[in-house]
C-alpha cells in the first residue's frame, strides 16, 4: 500500500461534499507530476484529503476504491483520475504551519512542492502525521 496527499479548495469541493457522496471522483488535474501519482495509485491505497487555500490543512483520510481511470472532464482523454471514498477522521487537523514546523517533514512534497496537487507521503511521514492528528 502506498500513501498520499491530495489538495482540494473546500469551497469548490470539500470534505462534507466527498461525504455526503459517499464516493467521489478526483478529476481536473492538470499537472504532469500528479497526473502521474494518479496514475501509480491502486485500490486500497490512503490518501490524506486536504483542504487547499482555505484552511491550508490535513482534514480527513480517504481510500482509493478504483484506480486508472481517464479523467470524465479531459476531452483528449490524456488526464487521470481515481475514486476515493471517505474513510477516517481525524481526531483533529494537521495544519500546513504544523507540517513546515517538523524537521522530519522538510523533505515532505506537500512542503517541497507547494503547488503539487497530488502528493506522494512516504510511510514515515505518513505515520508522523497521524501522530500529529492525535491517532
Amino acid at each position: 500500500m502506498r500513501y498520499w496527499l491530495m489538495k482540494s479548495e473546500p469551497d469548490v469541493y470539500g470534505w462534507d461534499d466527498l461525504e455526503r457522496e459517499g464516493e467521489g471522483i478526483w478529476d481536473g488535474v492538470r499537472s504532469h507530476q500528479a497526473k502521474n501519482n494518479l496514475v501509480a495509485m491502486e485500490v486500497g491505497d490512503q490518501a490524506f484529503f486536504y483542504h487547499s487555500n482555505i484552511g491550508r490543512e490535513i482534514v480527513r483520510i480517504v481510500e482509493i476504491s478504483k484506480a486508472g481511470l481517464t479523467d470524465p472532464t479531459d476531452e483528449t482523454g490524456k488526464w487521470a483520475a481515481v475514486k476515493v471514498k471517505p474513510k477516517t477522521k481525524l481526531p483533529s487537523v494537521v495544519t500546513l504551519k504544523q507540517v513546515k514546523a517538523e524537521p522530519r517533514l522538510a523533505d515532505m512534497q506537500l512542503v517541497k512542492l507547494s503547488r503539487l496537487s497530488v502528493c506522494e507521503v512516504m510511510p514515515d511521514e505518513w505515520s508522523l502525521i497521524l501522530e500529529m492528528a492525535g491517532v
